[in-house]
């Protein structure tokens, strides 16, 4: 291969995250109502009767679909499917910073304004309930913050034989941090309070 064909090759490419071609992409709401108290968080109880996570804590969201134009259309559309709303109800809406998972998922998150909350109709095949929760709750309070450890275990024809160190190699460990806020008996935690987590120290700054 020749130098200018190289040249030509390193001009076209764009730059992205290595591997996030092979990543699940999805998109979440943080949806914000007002209330005579002041701002909520709504979040979501999954149905009982899905097969992932039944009974957990989240925000509306899902995988981008082709035809969604962005991932903030994403965002828009499973909200308006999981909760009911019109489009229209849907204002104010703006990223927070995107996210990856150690679960080979990217997680684009935003934040929006639910409008006329009580015409919302949640699709009970996804929402076995919804919940809010005043913002100022969690202005007020930190979350609680818990490790979970990753162990390496190569498979059984591992090379070591190719590698310094060999079956002693020393390997970087990973810790995972997991948020937890806990609200009149209810836990929120995962990359459900990790984003809600960013959100609210963005709101601090």
């Amino acid at each position: 291969m020749k130098m200018e064909s190289i040249v030509m090759k390193l001009k076209d490419h764009t730059p992205t995250i290595l591997g996030s071609d092979k990543f699940s992409k999805y998109a979440v709401m943080v949806p914000l109502i007002q209330k005579e108290d002041g701002i909520h968080v709504l979040f979501e109880v999954r149905s009982k009767e899905l097969r992932r996570q039944p009974g957990e804590i989240c925000f509306p969201g899902g995988r981008i679909d082709q035809q969604d134009r962005d991932e903030k259309s994403a965002a828009i559309r499973e909200t308006v499917e999981e909760l009911g709303i019109h489009k229209s109800n849907i204002s104010q809406v703006f990223p927070l910073d995107f996210m990856i998972s150690p679960f080979g998922m990217m997680i684009y998150p935003f934040v929006g304004m639910l409008n006329n909350p009580e015409s919302m109709k949640p699709n009970p095949g996804e929402v076995g309930e919804i919940f809010t929760v005043p913002i100022s709750y969690f202005l007020n309070n930190e979350p609680e913050i818990y490790h979970v450890n990753f162990k390496v275990e190569p498979e059984e024809n591992f090379p070591f034989d190719l590698i310094v160190g060999g079956e002693n190699y020393n390997w970087r460990t990973r810790a995972l941090d997991e948020y937890f806020y806990i609200y009149e008996e209810k836990a929120i935690w995962g990359l459900t309070a990790k984003i809600l987590s960013h959100f609210i120290e963005i709101l601090k700054k």
